[in-house]
C-alpha cells in the first residue's frame, strides 16, 4: 500500500513559485482578519451565497445539476429534493453545513470522514454511504473523439481502509508537530485521498468538502465567503491536470505532488483576493446600478455578466443584467458578441 509520507517531503527545497503563494496567502488572511473585525455583520450575505455556489459548482463538476431557483430553495430554504440529482446536492450541502458550524469538533480520521461521506449520502437509498468501496474503480477521461482512457487506477477495496488511516495518522502528526506548513500538507492530503479514491461514489466531491474542513481547521476561512468549489468549477480543465500530473509514480512513490499543492494554492489565493473585492461592494449600501458600476471597474479587458455575478454575489441575475444594460446605454461599457459570447467592455 502506497500513502505519501510526508517526512519525505518536510525537508524538500521548495521554489519561489509555491513559497510565494504561501506568503501572498498569510497576507490576504491577515487582512481578512481585519475586514471582519471591522464589519462582521455586512458578510453574512457573503456567507449564504457562498455556502449556494459552493454546493451548486462542487456537485455541478460531476454532472449534478438543477435550476438556480432550485438551488436556492435547497441551500437557502432547505426545501425537499424532488429528484436524484436534488438528493445529491441536498447531501452537499448538510455535510457543508456540518463542516461550517461545527470544523474545530471534527478530527481529522477515517471514522469522522466516513461520518461525513455518510452525510453527503443521506438524501439517497445508497447501501455504500459511510462505508469504503467495495469494487476497484478507475480515473478515466474522454476525449473529443469519444474514446476513453483509463488515466489512473486507485488503491484496491482491500487496502482502502488502512490506506485512509495512514495519510490521517501522518496529517495529524506533522501538523501537531508543526512538522511541516499547513499549506503545503493539506494538498497533500487531498492528492493522496484522490489516488486513494476511497469511494464508490463522492470521492470528488468529498475531496472538496476536505479541503474546507482542512482549512478551516488551520485558520483560512476564505471559503466561508467565496466558493473554492466555484473557482475549480471555473478551470476544472486545470484541475484535473494538475491532478493528473502530481499522480504519476504515485504507487511507486516516486509522484510529485508539487503541480496539485500550486493549483490548489492558486486557487485560495484568488479566492482571497476575491473577498476584498466583495468586501468593498458589501460594505457600503448601494443600489444595484452603483454596485455593478464598481465592478465593473475592477475589470480589466473583456468581461462578462458571468464575472460581474461572481463580484455580486448578492444581486439578482435580473438586476445585474438590468445594470448591464443601463450602463451601455449611459456609454460607460460597450457590449460585444451575442449570446453565450456575450461580453462587455469598459469606455
Amino acid at each position: 500500500m502506497r500513502a505519501f509520507n510526508y517526512a519525505v517531503i518536510k525537508d524538500w527545497k521548495w521554489d519561489s513559485e509555491l513559497l510565494g503563494y504561501i506568503a501572498a496567502i498569510y497576507k490576504e488572511a491577515g487582512r481578512q482578519e481585519l475586514y471582519l473585525k471591522q464589519r462582521p455583520e455586512a458578510l453574512e450575505k457573503l456567507v449564504e451565497i457562498a455556502k449556494i455556489q459552493s454546493t451548486e459548482a462542487s456537485n455541478a463538476i460531476e454532472g449534478i445539476v438543477t435550476t438556480s431557483t432550485r438551488i436556492r430553495q435547497l441551500v437557502a430554504e432547505k426545501t425537499a429534493p424532488k429528484n436524484r440529482d436534488e438528493q445529491e446536492i441536498a447531501g452537499y450541502r448538510d455535510a457543508l453545513a456540518i463542516i461550517h458550524e461545527r470544523f474545530d469538533a471534527i478530527p481529522i480520521t477515517r471514522n469522522y470522514i466516513l461520518q461525513l461521506h455518510k452525510i453527503l449520502c443521506s438524501h439517497m437509498n445508497n447501501p455504500m454511504a459511510g462505508r469504503t468501496k467495495t469494487v476497484q474503480n478507475y480515473i478515466s477521461a474522454t476525449y473529443p473523439d469519444g474514446h476513453t482512457e483509463t488515466r489512473f487506477t486507485p488503491l484496491p477495496p482491500y487496502e482502502t481502509p488502512d490506506a485512509l488511516d495512514r495519510i490521517c495518522e501522518e496529517y495529524n502528526r506533522v501538523i501537531g508537530n508543526m512538522e511541516l506548513e499547513p499549506l503545503i500538507a493539506i494538498p497533500v492530503f487531498i492528492h493522496d485521498f484522490l489516488c486513494i479514491h476511497p469511494f464508490n461514489d463522492g470521492n470528488g466531491r468529498m475531496s472538496r468538502l476536505l479541503t474546507t474542513l482542512l482549512l478551516y481547521r488551520s485558520g483560512f476561512y476564505v471559503g466561508k465567503y467565496v466558493s473554492l468549489e466555484a473557482k475549480i468549477a471555473k478551470h476544472k480543465d486545470l484541475y484535473y491536470d494538475a491532478l493528473a500530473a502530481s499522480q504519476i509514480g504515485w504507487h511507486e512513490g516516486t509522484d510529485n505532488p508539487v503541480p496539485f499543492i500550486k493549483y490548489l494554492l492558486g486557487t485560495i489565493l484568488s479566492a482571497y483576493r476575491d473577498f476584498e473585492d466583495r468586501f468593498a461592494l458589501v460594505e457600503t449600501k448601494r443600489s444595484a446600478l452603483e454596485t455593478v458600476r464598481l465592478a465593473a471597474q475592477n475589470k480589466i479587458g473583456r468581461f462578462t455578466k458571468q464575472d460581474i455575478r461572481e463580484l455580486c454575489p448578492a444581486l439578482s441575475l435580473s438586476s445585474v443584467e438590468g445594470s448591464l444594460r443601463k450602463l451601455v446605454e449611459l456609454g460607460e461599457l460597450q457590449r460585444g458578441g451575442s449570446g453565450k459570447n456575450t461580453f462587455y467592455i469598459r469606455q
